[in-house]
């Protein structure tokens, strides 16, 4: 199979710049490729991840890749998609966050291959000695407005009624159409990679690099954006998004969330976020039809991308976070994991005090979990009451000092099923 009919069938290709079959030509030989990311956070999202598989994608077929990461178009925010302008962040948290992006991608790239590493660069590092008038001078006259304004993220802006296109953001497309021209100057790339809504920023670049060298032949290709069956775009659940980071997402939480797949999206997404052969996705797509109760692509989903993002130790630690709502020990779980597993359990606070060296059945009156004191002991003598899911037989029993999850929290457990969190204040 050519690449780009490999990358076709992985749901990774929107449209390009050039007709199809020249694309699947070109990318028949080795191209260097970029593809940006703002620092708009101190890592990244799972939303970003079908764009750090397609980069991981070129790279394993032999193509040359590039990671920007923006630190001067970070300064700017891009208008693409947005109905207001972007809340403009200090220098010091742009860095941070610079920081926090290099290391999520160097999980996914090899930057230390001995025949085909991955570039990574920051477009702050050509702009910072860049005047302003020398730029306008040499970059800004090569813009026509007329293309510029007919661009869907500024015509969505420039049309609505409030918060309209500021000058700033209407820039954005200068400066990312020079980052092409800059990176083809450099390292000789020739395509640019990015979302759907990225579409008219690269075709910026494209026309920029054909008027300084008209010779050359370079290209834009735009990947989908990723939607749920219900429309839901991908990487936000409830609201919020969910980081590749474990102190923003728990290593639990991220893997519930793609165990929670739906069906009609399980086989597409192990195509676009998964190294899986096609043999393996047709195997799970038949388990799907025959035994769709078992929901083995699910879990396949899951654990691929949780061992892919954090490692072999954290998808054992999300496993067994899973397993703690099914009587699971808590060993190795974390006070995150403890929070994101009970997230729809009841809960309650106390003073550490009131926790610690007191009696399991004054605490768990305490905390509102019972009721009273005689039935916290009635359920003790009939080995109801558990605590951490450990049963406690002794209705005289002292909460530890080693109980509560990094000093942060316990769980309660009536019955089998009847879970209450206990954080310490």
């Amino acid at each position: 199979m050519r690449f780009y009919d490999f990358l076709r069938s992985r749901h990774l290709v929107e449209s390009c710049t050039c007709p199809e079959e020249r694309m699947a030509e070109l990318l028949e030989r080795p191209q260097t490729l970029y593809i940006g990311f703002d620092p708009t956070a101190s890592c990244l999202q799972a939303g970003n991840y079908v764009a750090i598989q397609t980069l991981a994608q070129f790279q394993r077929a032999g193509h040359r890749v590039i990671a920007l990461v923006g630190g001067a178009t970070g300064m700017i925010g891009d208008p693409s998609g947005r109905s207001t302008e972007r809340n403009f962040l200090s220098v010091e948290q742009l860095a941070r966050n610079l920081e926090g992006i290099k290391e999520n991608l160097s999980r996914f790239l090899d930057f230390d291959s001995k025949t085909n590493p991955a570039i990574l660069v920051n477009n702050y590092d050509w702009y910072k000695d860049y005047a302003i008038l020398p730029f306008l001078r040499e970059v800004g006259t090569l813009f026509r407005m007329k293309p510029m304004l007919a661009k869907d993220s500024v015509q969505k802006r420039l049309n609505a009624e409030t918060n309209s296109m500021t000058f700033t953001e209407f820039t954005y497309q200068i400066l990312q159409g020079y980052d092409f021209y800059h990176l083809y100057k450099t390292y000789g790339c020739t395509l640019q990679v990015g979302g759907a809504d990225q579409w008219g920023n690269i075709t910026a670049g494209t026309d920029l690099i054909r008027r300084l060298e008209p010779e050359a032949e370079v290209n834009g290709l735009t990947i989908p954006l990723v939607c749920d069956a219900n429309g839901q775009k991908f990487g936000k659940s409830a609201g919020n998004a969910i980081f590749l980071n474990a102190d923003k997402t728990s290593v639990y939480a991220f893997y519930q969330f793609f165990l929670r797949t739906l069906d009609a999206d399980a086989i597409r997404y192990l195509r676009i976020f998964t190294f899986l052969d096609d043999a393996r996705i047709a195997e799970l797509a038949a388990s799907l039809r025959e035994h769709p109760e078992r929901r083995e692509p699910q879990r396949v989903l899951a654990e691929e991308l949780t061992r892919a993002v954090h490692g072999e130790a954290g998808l054992r630690a999300a496993q067994r976070a899973s397993a703690v709502l099914f009587g699971g020990s808590l060993d190795g779980v974390s006070a995150a994991d403890l929070e994101a597993i009970a997230a729809d359990v009841p809960s309650a606070t106390l003073p550490a005090g009131q926790v610690v060296g007191q009696t399991l059945v004054d605490v768990a009156v305490a905390a509102g979990f019972l009721k009273s004191k005689g039935e916290a002991r009635r359920l003790i003598q009939g080995g109801g009451l558990s605590l951490n899911n450990e049963k406690v037989t002794d209705a005289a029993f002292a909460v530890p000092a080693s109980a509560p999850v990094e000093g942060k929290a316990l769980l309660l457990r009536q019955g089998k099923k009847n879970y209450f969190l206990l954080r310490l204040a």
